[in-house]
């Protein structure tokens, strides 16, 4: 496997691992468990509420930051990083 292939590969697999801890956060902990998480409260509101309006939000701020360090990681290890 070349160093490009193994790159995409890595930068996929990154992809991937977001998506779905963006769908399972927003759609799983927003729309499927919300009357579960609903018997815990965090900042005065039922969890499965909070997630459904502000989690899932701030979930996605954290993977794209997670994405913009773990690719500069990965640019900088296979020498294509910018200048």
């Amino acid at each position: 496997m070349t160093n490009g292939e193994l790159y995409w590969k890595k930068n996929l697999r990154l992809m991937i691992g977001c998506l779905i801890v963006w769908f399972v956060v927003s759609f799983g902990f927003g729309i499927l468990l919300v009357h579960p998480l609903d018997h815990f409260h965090l900042g005065g509101y039922p969890l499965g509420f909070w997630f459904a309006q502000q989690g899932s939000m701030y979930v996605f701020v954290v993977l794209i930051f997670v994405y913009a360090i773990k690719m500069t990681k990965y640019d900088q290890e296979f020498d294509v990083e910018e200048e």
